[in-house]
């Protein structure tokens, strides 16, 4: 194989991160970096990673690319962070500005905020195509959770799809949050399994049932058969009214209003205010 996929698990937010390597010329791409976030303390840190970087370091790759599928609401983004390490850019789907627009006033954000994804190095588009090295990324627009989710496609071999899909004995992403679309995520859906069978699919998260560890790799062809929410050829109707179903009966994530905050800001942190702190909002009664 011309790549090398590396992946790192955060057990606290059940997220797997990403280094992809081209092993011709050890350039890579860093997927969904986590930074570690102690809400009770209103701490963060940089262990997690501190992890992907000593991997890069002791392998002496060259990350150009810090790439994200979408703003997650389960994890603040430690993009910042490795920016300032190696020098990468952060880029994410194009569609980040409906995300922004909707939650600079879910959260009444600052008016300096401007939700015209400027707070990233790069938007993807879909169909847009990245090298790294001799390999060849396309980014394919899967809205449907947000509607800023992409997928990273490698030389069409392998799919890093984010929330949409998880493995096949999870199912698929909740759609109850703003901009987010039922409807919408089964046509995304159907955009991953027209890949070729053999296509690997590497997800963002994995909640596995008792008496399965977690894993991140399965295939589109596994999808298409075994998925719990799609497989087998669900029509979109009966899949919307199951994902509609489940999502009423979810909780919000444990970090969805710090994760959205930051990440929408391309992981950084709202500025300080006059005292010096920086202080993330809990709207009241809203979502």
């Amino acid at each position: 194989m011309s790549y090398q996929v590396k992946a790192f698990l955060d057990n606290d937010s059940e997220t797997f991160s990403y280094v992809v390597t081209d092993n011709a010329t050890s350039k890579a791409v860093i997927i969904d970096p986590v930074l570690d976030f102690d809400y009770k303390a209103g701490r963060t840190s940089t262990d997690s990673a501190e992890q992907i970087l000593a991997y890069v370091k002791q392998h002496n790759l060259q990350v150009e690319w810090l790439l994200e599928t979408h703003a997650h609401a389960d994890h603040l983004s430690a993009a910042p962070f490795l920016r300032s390490k190696l020098g990468a850019k952060v880029a994410i789907g194009a569609e980040i500005t409906q995300v922004q627009t909707i939650f600079k006033d879910v959260f009444n954000l600052e008016k300096e905020f401007l939700p015209n994804g400027s707070q990233f190095d790069h938007l993807f588009a879909d169909g847009d195509t990245l090298q790294v090295g001799e390999m060849t990324i396309r980014a394919l627009h899967l809205p449907g959770h947000t509607p800023a989710d992409l997928a990273y496609i490698i030389n069409e071999q392998a799919a890093f799809v984010g929330d949409t899909l998880f493995m096949p004995d999870v199912g698929t992403a909740r759609c109850d949050f703003p901009g987010g679309s039922a409807e919408t995520l089964f046509d995304s859906i159907q955009k991953l399994l027209a890949l070729p069978d053999n296509t690997e699919m590497y997800i963002c998260h994995d909640y596995p049932p008792e008496g399965r560890q977690h894993e991140y790799l399965t295939s589109v062809g596994k999808q298409k058969q075994h998925n719990i929410h799609v497989g087998g050829g669900v029509s979109k109707a009966d899949f919307v009214k199951r994902r509609e179903a489940r999502d009423a009966t979810l909780a919000m994530p444990r970090l969805i209003l710090p994760s959205v905050q930051v990440n929408i800001r391309a992981g950084q942190l709202p500025p300080a205010e006059d005292n010096g702190a920086t202080y993330l909002k809990v709207p009241i009664n809203l979502l």
